[in-house]
């Protein structure tokens, strides 16, 4: 065999497990040509990434990962609306461990002040049981209906500079976190400043921090940032495509590997973990997977139990219930026709679990701010048939052992 045979040969067999990850995904959906052939047939038109992640489990128990991926590229910008809430509650938790401060944690008093425009103070939350807002509170709000006010808070307690660099040197780099999200007044200079906030122990102030500036450089090489022919602003129509170059930008896999930092701590690098402790991996499984009816405090019973769970459940009516044998622990966002939604899926009954994380973009007129989007007849379809399709193979996967998922049955509401 001449060295260019060899060449190629090498070749294909570094492509080899890229290739058999598209294929798995791009096989399942395939069979299922009535929900997905108009979205493999149209790969630009809806910007799709997938990753799906098996989890085989050992002798011991210890979980081991195998991951499979359909047009993943972390170059190729989309918009992850409220999906940065997720980092941003976990580096909430992070920075108050690490503080160290007797009779400081995530269900101490927090109070947010205002010390320059636009900015606004919190110092209390009708919402929560005791009527103080707190890091756990906001982390409650942020998972189980995507609050943008709760998430704010916490980016301002973060820091913006802290929160990127933060991910950076835990080695999530595809990260850029520089603006609050539904709050209007904020420009990008206005996002670099964030409130100054205050901790109590009932009414012995714990800790204060004073306004922070930030001056994290977060530039990166991304495609298509500039998107769509037109956007509205107010009422007027700008016939140019829409500049998503200076909005918050997250890779999926960056999201993807998050989540499994969370779940599984113990099955990644110690560098890419999270300061958490015991409570508080305990407290987000909780709120990770808690829907709507089951929480006390706030009430959220309006909502439906798919109003967050994109995967299985995306497309059902609003008065279904999900099952209780079945549990996501996720974060979804949506906006300007991204939708995207990184889960933990688990039927304690099948023993199943895996991960699966994805993100399309359903904006057919090519117009942004329009409120013309197609979640409900392509999006959340496509996100509830996919979950269904993977579920359906993992169940029918074979396994050498069955997973002991008691840890994730989080039985304790309010």
């Amino acid at each position: 065999m001449n060295r260019t045979c060899l060449a190629v040969l090498g070749s294909l067999l570094l492509c080899w497990p890229t290739m058999a990850q598209k294929n798995l995904l791009q096989k399942l959906m395939k069979s299922r040509p009535a929900a997905f052939q108009q979205l493999l047939d149209n790969p630009g038109q809806y910007d799709i990434q997938i990753i799906y992640t098996q989890i085989n489990r050992d002798e011991k128990g210890f979980p081991h990962f195998k991951q499979h991926s359909y047009q993943l590229d972390k170059n190729h910008y989309y918009y992850p609306a409220s999906m940065v809430k997720m980092p941003i509650a976990l580096m909430a938790m992070e920075k108050l461990n690490k503080l160290k401060i007797k009779g400081l944690d995530k269900y101490s008093t927090m109070k947010n002040g205002a010390a320059s425009s636009p900015q606004t103070a919190a110092e209390t939350d009708s919402t929560a049981a005791n009527g103080q807002p707190s890091v756990a509170h906001y982390a409650k709000k942020l998972f189980i209906v995507s609050d943008n006010d709760a998430s704010n808070r916490l980016y301002e307690f973060v820091g913006q500079q802290a929160l990127n660099e933060g991910l950076w040197a835990k080695g999530y780099e595809d990260v850029r976190i520089v603006h609050r999200l539904g709050v209007p007044g904020y420009d990008e200079a206005a996002n670099r400043h964030t409130n100054p906030v205050s901790f109590y122990d009932g009414e012995k102030l714990r800790y204060h921090q004073g306004e922070v500036y930030s001056k994290a450089t977060t530039d990166f090489q991304l495609t298509e940032t500039q998107r769509g022919k037109g956007y509205y602003e107010g009422d007027s129509l700008i016939k140019q495509p829409f500049d998503f170059s200076k909005k918050n930008y997250f890779s999926l896999q960056d999201f993807h590997d998050i989540l499994q930092a969370v779940i599984f701590p113990e099955a990644v690098p110690p560098a890419r973990r999270f300061d958490l402790t015991d409570d508080d991996y305990r407290y987000l499984y909780q709120v990770m997977s808690e829907l709507p009816r089951e929480s006390q405090h706030p009430k959220y019973d309006h909502e439906p139990d798919h109003y967050v769970k994109f995967f299985l459940f995306g497309d059902n009516k609003e008065t279904d219930r999900i099952p209780p044998n079945i549990r996501i622990f996720n974060k979804v966002g949506w906006a300007y026709g991204f939708l995207t939604d990184v889960s933990y899926i688990v039927d304690f009954d099948a023993g199943v679990e895996f991960f699966l994380a994805a993100t399309i973009h359903v904006n057919a007129d090519g117009v942004f701010n329009d409120d013309q989007y197609e979640y409900e007849t392509v999006g959340l379809p496509f996100f509830g048939e996919l979950g269904r399709v993977v579920y359906e193979h993992e169940k029918q996967r074979k396994k050498k052992l069955r997973a002991d998922l008691g840890r994730f049955r989080i039985a304790k509401y309010d």
